[in-house]
């Protein structure tokens, strides 16, 4: 597993990686999240503006939430460690 980066190294082509964050309470967080560019976001209809580019990640299945992280690291994928017993 790769060791965190600094979040301005991290990709803005709307892939999804790690990203790490700390909440209002000092709390730290890891999530799956995406940056999104004020280009990608007029591209999906609504009204946005300069304000709502940033990074997002979903709270739960129907909820997201922009954060301001301080590092980031590839995703993982679900059974990636499994991948050698599958010969």
């Amino acid at each position: 597993m790769s060791g965190k980066q600094p979040i301005s190294t991290a990709p803005k082509d709307g892939s999804k990686v790690q990203v790490f964050w700390t909440d209002e309470d000092g709390q730290e967080n890891e999530s799956i999240g995406q940056y999104r560019s004020l280009d990608r976001l007029k591209a999906t209809g609504g009204q946005f503006d300069e304000t709502d580019a940033g990074w997002w990640i979903f709270t739960d299945s129907s909820t997201q939430k922009k954060v301001s992280p301080h590092s980031w690291r590839p995703a993982t994928k679900a059974g990636d460690d499994e991948d050698e017993s599958e010969d």
